[in-house]
């Protein structure tokens, strides 16, 4: 097969100007029609084989996939699940598959694509049309009098930016935003630049997903992170999954629940929707089960509180635990207790205070599923617990994360195999770039460690996170934004608010694979620029180096090395660590010698080798000690979690129960007094990650063809006197202007999901979530919870 090295450029379909943009490029014959099969299996090799031919380079994705996640190969830009020794030629899932596909495209976006068509008419596509036309090819800069980008040399784009920075008159007018794809060399790098610049000005998508985690277990435990290796769910006797979806969100999950679930372990799955992937699971590396269609059951017990109500749930099964111990069918770790914790019995009032009839109607499920919870949870030696956004994306998420930490405290679920707690993280460096440093609230020993290497004074005053940098956008205290990476006006809530405030800028820089919506929101005055990357599957060549490798930190705290194994998309791309380098050695000429400071940093010798960054970053950063030797481990190198070994690095030195009460209410209990209002939890489609959108179909959920669905439960339809299949517009709570938030145009779907519950899928509903509604501890948008009502809508086919 002949790989066309300069396809056609692909043009949206004409449809009804009163669809909405996001809709533009969806099939005419949408179809819902349920899914009888299990997670993964020849659904997923199917699926593989249409993203790999979609990609119009089907040869070059197959032999990536075969390095994905290898020794000597590249670490899949997908999710953050960890990798096991590395004893199988597919260490790859058909999410990974599409990422993957998705980079090494043979599309392109070269200068004749924006030369044929306006910003104006790009802000017309929906997500999937603009990142499928292809990879940047070359940096581009907004040309306001043509409404078109036009090409701009690597120099003149770096002079411009260390301009406007430079011209500032203050470095807190600048943010930095960061993607969980960066490495840990470039987000190092990164951070190093801008505190030497003088900011602390960090939004991160960790913001926006799993700070709950960070904030509680912190609390708790003393770190921050997971406290479990892959190994672990090998010796575990119950996982109690809450809050995420494993099929679509991190698949490589699946084969190690599946391995669990064989060998008798109990699964315990807290879901409100019923997810394919947490009840069956055929693994396409099976051949019995590929041939005789079959699968292995994963949860052997699903159960589906209401959004928000986890945390409810989770008490729940503390009080009834206490009944079992008083009966003598449940033993508490006593010893453990004793020895390295505080507060269970103020723990203990709480719970105990707490009514069932309030649990109940919090968490949406009855005293008696609890009581089996309990039950499970009593009969099991080793339990591992873990979570994603369903639990951290609500106002009271550290409560919730803190209260699963309670449950594996009072079972001594710490430093030991087969136990402790797992946040399953997103994007594959997301924990990575925390570790590093990309932290808008730094730690003073981080601070103090890099002063000490530059010899330069840091900033100390906290930065902006994401929703204060979306407030001070707003506001007009920000001028300048840079991102590395990601799709932040998709990512971020109150999409119209947001895009207001971008359109303020004077200047926007966007480090950047694929084209997005967040290149072309740009306003009359606002400098633009595309500055187009590698991939992870690219090779980064230096003048001394033949192939760089860079290193990525799991949700396990393994870190290992990536390295590219195919050509660049384009011979003008540069590597991040590179870009950054640039744009650092640019801006610090000018602003660090006006503080009567010289640049302390070679950056031209750190991006030409970047065993020089790993130097820089054993000097600074707790863990990584003798770097690069440690990372040519095939697998990598653990970051020492003191959990483990049972030392808890809180203030008082133990674990640390949480007693908090119960929120007063939680949205699904506030909503059912509110005559017609429903609780929304915002969601991704099988074919997506993040804001990326990789197609229209959400198979295990039996969509196919569209987007705009609203997955709701019979009863709800009913008391609307609604149907499955109306066509219905969102709205949200007023803006504070009296706006309204609306998305328009969503197919009803009757799916089994808790009543007063509805799902959709994002960005296509962040429109609705208020910017100033999020933790109020962590300024994670409450996108797992809310408020909105439903109007009936004209559908225009």
């Amino acid at each position: 097969m002949i790989e066309s090295s300069a396809p056609e450029i692909v043009a949206p379909v004409s449809v009804s100007a009163n669809l909405p943009r996001e809709d533009a490029q969806q099939t005419r014959h949408p179809q819902i029609v349920p899914y009888g099969g299990p997670a993964g299996g020849w659904g997923a090799l199917k699926s593989v084989g249409r993203h790999v031919t979609h990609s119009r380079a089907p040869w070059k994705s197959v032999r990536s996939l075969l390095k994905a996640n290898q020794d000597k190969g590249f670490d899949c830009p997908g999710c953050a699940w960890g990798d096991p020794e590395h004893g199988s030629s597919f260490e790859f899932c058909e999410n990974g598959a599409k990422a993957v596909a998705w980079e090494v495209t043979a599309k392109r976006v070269t200068q004749r694509f924006f030369a044929q068509h306006t910003v104006s008419e790009l802000l017309g596509w929906d997500d999937f049309m603009l990142e499928d036309q292809g990879r940047l090819t070359e940096p581009m800069r907004y040309d306001a009098a043509s409404d078109r980008y036009l090409p701009i040399g690597w120099e003149e784009a770096f002079t411009l930016i260390a301009e406007h920075l430079s011209a500032l008159k203050s470095p807190d007018e600048a943010l930095f935003y960061t993607s969980g794809r960066a490495s840990n060399e470039a987000a190092y790098l990164y951070q190093l630049f801008v505190r030497l610049f003088g900011t602390n000005n960090f939004p991160d998508c960790s913001n926006m997903c799993h700070e709950a985690s960070g904030v509680g277990m912190k609390a708790s435990l003393g770190v921050g992170k997971g406290t479990v290796l892959l190994e672990d769910f090998e010796h575990a006797d119950a996982i109690f999954v809450f809050g995420q979806n494993p099929g679509t969100n991190h698949p490589r999950m699946l084969g190690d629940l599946r391995r669990a679930s064989r060998r008798g372990a109990r699964i315990v799955s807290f879901n409100p929707l019923r997810e394919r992937g947490l009840e069956r699971f055929a693994d396409p590396q099976s051949p019995l089960e590929m041939i005789t269609l079959s699968s292995q059951t994963i949860s052997s017990r699903y159960y589906q509180p209401r959004m928000g109500g986890d945390m409810a749930a989770v008490r729940g099964m503390a009080k009834a635990l206490f009944v079992l111990e008083q009966q003598g069918e449940f033993t508490r770790a006593q010893g453990f207790i004793e020895a390295y914790t505080l507060g269970v019995e103020a723990w203990q009032a709480a719970v105990e205070s707490t009514s069932w009839a309030a649990i109940e109607d919090q968490s949406g499920l009855t005293r008696e599923e609890l009581e089996e919870a309990a039950r499970l949870y009593a009969g099991a030696g080793n339990v591992i617990c873990t979570w994603a956004m369903g639990i951290t994306q609500h106002l009271h998420a550290v409560d919730s994360v803190r209260e699963i930490i309670n449950l594996l405290l009072l079972g001594g679920n710490f430093g030991r195999p087969g136990a402790g707690a797992c946040p399953v993280r997103g994007h594959s460096n997301v924990q990575g770039d925390r570790t590093m440093g990309i932290d808008e609230n730094a730690p003073t020993a981080l601070i103090d460690a890099l002063e000490a290497r530059y010899g330069v004074t840091m900033p100390r005053a906290a930065g902006f996170n994401t929703v204060e940098s979306l407030a001070a956008l707003e506001q007009g205290r920000v001028k300048t934004f840079i991102a590395l990476g990601g799709n932040f006006t998709r990512a971020t809530p109150d999409s119209e608010r947001t895009e207001a405030a971008m359109r303020q800028l004077t200047l926007n820089v966007q480090i950047s694979t694929k084209l997005n919506r967040s290149h072309l929101v740009v306003g009359k005055q606002t400098e633009a620029l595309i500055l187009p990357c590698l991939g992870r599957s690219e090779i980064d060549r230096s003048a001394s180096v033949a192939s760089q490798h860079i290193s990525v930190e799991d949700s396990m705290s393994m870190v290992h090395s990536s390295a590219g194994i195919k050509a660049p998309a384009s011979d003008a791309l540069r590597s991040e660590p590179a870009i950054i380098a640039a744009i650092a050695r640019e801006t610090l000429s000018r602003t660090l010698p006006a503080r009567g400071v010289s640049d302390p940093v070679d950056w031209a010798a750190l991006t030409e080798d970047y065993d020089l960054i790993r130097d820089e970053i054993a000097a600074v950063i707790p863990g990584f000690d003798d770097f690069n030797d440690r990372l040519a481990h095939k697998r990598g190198f653990h970051l020492a979690n003191p959990v483990r070994a049972l030392e808890f690095p809180t203030v008082s030195g133990q674990a640390e129960f949480s007693y908090a009460a119960l929120p007063a209410a939680v949205i699904h209990q506030q909503q059912s007094r509110r005559d017609g209002w429903l609780t929304l939890q915002t969601m991704r489609s099988h074919d997506q990650y993040n804001t990326t959108v990789y197609g229209y179909n959400d198979r295990y959920r039996g969509v196919s063809g569209q987007r705009r669905v609203i997955f709701i439960n019979a009863q709800d339809l009913t008391r609307l006197g609604l149907a499955d299949g109306d066509w219905v517009d969102m709205l949200g709570e007023p803006r504070p202007d009296g706006h309204e938030r609306r998305a328009p145009q969503f197919r009803l779907v009757e799916y089994d999901i808790p009543a007063g519950c509805i799902g959709a899928y994002y960005p296509e509903t962040n429109v609705l979530i208020a910017l100033e509604s999020h933790g109020s501890d962590t300024g994670t948008p409450s996108s797992k919870a809310v408020p909105v009502r439903l109007e009936r809508s004209a559908r225009i086919a």
